[in-house]
C-alpha cells in the first residue's frame, strides 16, 4: 500500500467503501462538479469506462465504488496528478480494477483501441483559453481553461472510442450549452439525457449534466433539476445522498 505523502498533499475521505484519495491543494483538488458526474453517470455490469482528464482520478475510483463496472481507466495529460492518481489506487487496492494512463486527450485514439469503451465519462475545461481569469498556476490553468484541448477535441476522441451505442457522460456550464449540442450532434452523440444544477432552488444553473449516445437516435429527457443547498451551508438531501454522507 503506498501512503507516503509528498509535501503539499494530503488524503481526503470519500465516503464509499472506506476509500481515500490522494490530493494537493497547490496543484488542484476535485469540486463538486466530479462528484455529481460520477452520480450521473451510469455504469452497468461488466462495462468498461474512460475517463478522460481523470485528475487526481476521482470519477474512477467514485465509479468503482458506486457500480459494476468491469474495468476502469482514467487518462490524463499532467504528470504530478497522474502519479496522484496511481498511488491513490495503490493506497486503495484498486490495481485490478483501475487503471491510470498518462498521455494525452487529443491522441486517446491512438493509447486506446477504437469503439472499446461501454461508457467515457469527462468533466473538461469549463473556459475557452480567453475567457475568465487565467490561473497563473498552470496545473490548475490547465485543468479550468481550454489550454491543451477543446470540447471539440473531447467529443472527437469520444466518438472514436465509444462503442455504437456507448455513452458518453460530461459536465459543463450551462454558458455554453449550445456549442455542447452542436458539437455533441456533429460526432454523433446523440444529447439523451439533461439535467441543470443550481446551487439553490431560487438561483439560475451553475452546472449541466448531459448524457449523450453513440448513435443514437433524437430524443432528450430533461431530468428535474438538481438543488445543491437547502439554505447556506446546507446540502439538499439529494446531495447528502450523492456524496454518501
Amino acid at each position: 500500500m503506498m501512503s507516503d505523502l509528498y509535501p503539499g498533499e494530503r488524503l481526503d475521505e470519500l465516503h464509499r467503501n472506506g476509500y481515500k484519495i490522494i490530493q494537493n491543494q497547490e496543484t488542484f483538488c476535485f469540486g463538486m462538479d466530479a462528484v455529481l458526474l460520477s452520480g450521473f453517470a451510469k455504469v452497468k455490469l461488466g462495462e468498461k469506462v474512460l475517463d478522460m482528464g481523470t485528475g487526481t482520478g476521482i470519477i474512477p475510483i467514485l465509479l468503482e465504488a458506486k457500480s459494476q463496472g468491469k474495468h476502469f481507466t482514467g487518462l490524463e495529460i499532467q504528470k504530478e496528478s497522474a502519479d496522484m492518481a496511481r498511488r491513490s489506487v495503490a493506497y486503495n487496492h484498486l490495481e485490478d480494477k483501475i487503471s491510470i494512463v498518462e498521455g494525452d486527450i487529443k491522441e486517446a485514439d491512438r493509447l486506446f483501441a477504437l469503439a472499446s469503451f461501454d461508457v467515457i465519462t469527462c468533466n473538461p475545461p469549463y473556459m475557452t483559453g480567453n475567457h475568465g481569469l487565467l490561473n497563473p498556476n498552470m496545473p490548475k490553468a490547465i485543468a479550468r481553461h481550454e489550454l491543451l484541448c477543446t470540447f471539440e477535441d473531447v467529443a472527437r476522441q469520444a466518438e472514436r472510442l465509444l462503442k455504437p451505442g456507448g455513452r458518453f457522460y460530461l459536465v459543463h456550464r450551462p454558458f455554453r450549452l449550445a456549442e455542447l449540442m452542436i458539437t455533441l450532434s456533429k460526432y454523433h452523440l446523440e444529447p439523451k439525457r439533461m439535467k441543470m444544477v443550481h446551487p439553490f432552488l431560487d438561483k439560475e444553473p451553475n452546472m449541466v449534466l448531459i448524457e449523450a449516445m453513440r448513435g443514437a437516435r433524437p430524443r432528450i429527457t430533461v431530468e428535474a433539476p438538481l438543488i445543491v443547498y437547502k439554505e447556506p451551508g446546507v446540502y439538499t438531501d439529494e446531495i447528502y445522498d450523492i456524496y454518501g454522507y
